[in-house]
C-alpha cells in the first residue's frame, strides 16, 4: 500500500499543480496588484496637497497699497477719469465729458421735442390722413410717412435750427457762453416760430386753464403755455387739410357706390372699385406735391 500512495503522488507531481491551487495563486497575485494600485492612488494626491499647503503656510500676506491721492480737476494732464471743467481764462470751457453727456441727454429727450416743438406733428397727421383717405391701410407703412415728416420737418426748421446753432449752441461750446444763458438764448428762436403760428385763442386757452395773468406781449408769453397752444394750433390745421383732401375721394366712394346698388352688386365691396379710381385720380394730379407744397407753404 505504501508502494502505492507513493506512486500516486509521483504521477501527481509529474502532472503538475491542480487546477484549484492555480486558481488561487492567481487570486492571490490579482489581489496584491489591486492593493498595490489602490494605494498609489490613495497616496498621490495626499503627497500633491501638502507641498501647496505648505506654501499656504509659508506665503506672507499681500503689503497694503494706499490710494493715489486725486488729481486736479482743473489740470488737463492730470487725471482723465474726473469729470472736470477746463478754465481758460475767465471763460470756462466743457470737457469732452460734459459734451458727451449733455449730447446724450438731448439725443434722450429729442423725440419729444420734435413732437412739441417743431413742424412734424402736423405732417405726420396730414400724411396719415392722405392714406386714410385713399383706402389704404398699410401702404405706405409708417415707417415711410415717419421718415417723410421727419425730413420736411428738417427743411422747414432749417432756419430756425440755424439760428439756435449760431446764437447759443457754437458760443456754448466754445466756451464763451453758460448753461444757462445758451438755453435762454436758443428758446428764443424756437418761441418766435412757435408764436408765428399758433392762434391767438389757442394762447388765450391754455392761460385760461393754468390760471395765469395774461401776458402784455406775445414775447411774455411763458414756454410752458406756448408749446401746448402750438400743438392744438397745428393739429386743428391738420385736420382742416385732411377734410379738403377727404372730399374728392369721398364723392367717388359715393359714385361708385351708387352704381353698385343700381346694378344689383350690392354683395361686392364698393372699395374694391373705387381705390384704383382713387389711385388714378392722385396720381394724376399729381397728390404728393400738391399735399407737400401746401403743408411746406402753411410755414412761410
Amino acid at each position: 500500500m505504501t508502494s502505492t500512495f507513493s506512486t500516486a503522488a509521483r504521477v501527481r507531481a509529474s502532472r503538475g499543480p491542480a487546477p484549484r491551487e492555480v486558481a488561487m495563486m492567481l487570486g492571490l497575485v490579482l489581489l496584491t496588484m489591486l492593493a498595490i494600485v489602490l494605494a498609489g492612488v490613495v497616496t498621490a494626491p495626499a503627497a500633491e496637497a501638502a507641498p501647496a499647503a505648505g506654501a499656504a503656510h509659508v506665503a506672507a500676506p499681500a503689503a497694503h497699497v494706499l490710494p493715489a491721492a486725486p488729481g486736479d480737476p482743473a489740470d488737463p494732464d492730470g487725471d482723465q477719469g474726473t469729470l472736470s471743467v477746463y478754465v481758460d481764462g475767465d471763460r470756462a470751457k466743457p470737457s469732452s465729458s460734459v459734451v458727451v453727456l449733455l449730447g446724450m441727454t438731448v439725443l434722450s429727450i429729442a423725440p419729444a421735442l420734435l413732437l412739441m416743438m417743431t413742424s412734424f406733428t402736423k405732417i405726420f397727421v396730414v400724411l396719415g390722413l392722405t392714406r386714410n383717405a385713399l383706402g389704404l391701410t398699410n401702404v405706405p407703412p409708417n415707417q415711410v410717412l415717419a421718415g417723410l415728416a421727419l425730413f420736411l420737418s428738417l427743411f422747414i426748421m432749417q432756419p430756425v435750427l440755424g439760428a439756435v446753432n449760431d446764437a447759443a449752441l457754437q458760443p456754448y461750446l466754445d466756451g464763451s457762453m453758460d448753461f444757462t444763458t445758451a438755453v435762454d438764448v436758443a428758446s428764443g428762436p424756437l418761441r418766435d416760430f412757435m408764436l408765428a403760428h399758433t392762434r391767438e385763442d389757442d394762447i388765450a386757452l391754455m392761460t385760461r386753464i393754468s390760471d395765469s395773468p395774461n401776458p402784455e406781449t406775445p414775447a411774455s408769453t411763458p414756454i410752458l403755455t406756448v408749446i401746448p397752444a402750438f400743438m392744438l394750433s397745428e393739429l386743428r390745421a391738420a385736420f382742416i387739410i385732411g377734410f379738403v383732401i377727404f372730399v374728392p375721394f369721398l364723392v367717388i366712394d359715393l359714385v361708385v357706390s351708387s352704381a353698385l346698388m343700381s346694378m344689383g352688386m350690392m354683395m361686392l365691396p364698393p372699395v374694391m372699385i373705387s381705390l384704383p379710381f382713387k389711385l388714378l385720380l392722385f396720381v394724376l394730379v399729381d397728390g404728393w406735391s400738391l399735399i407737400i407744397t401746401q403743408l411746406v407753404g402753411t410755414y412761410t
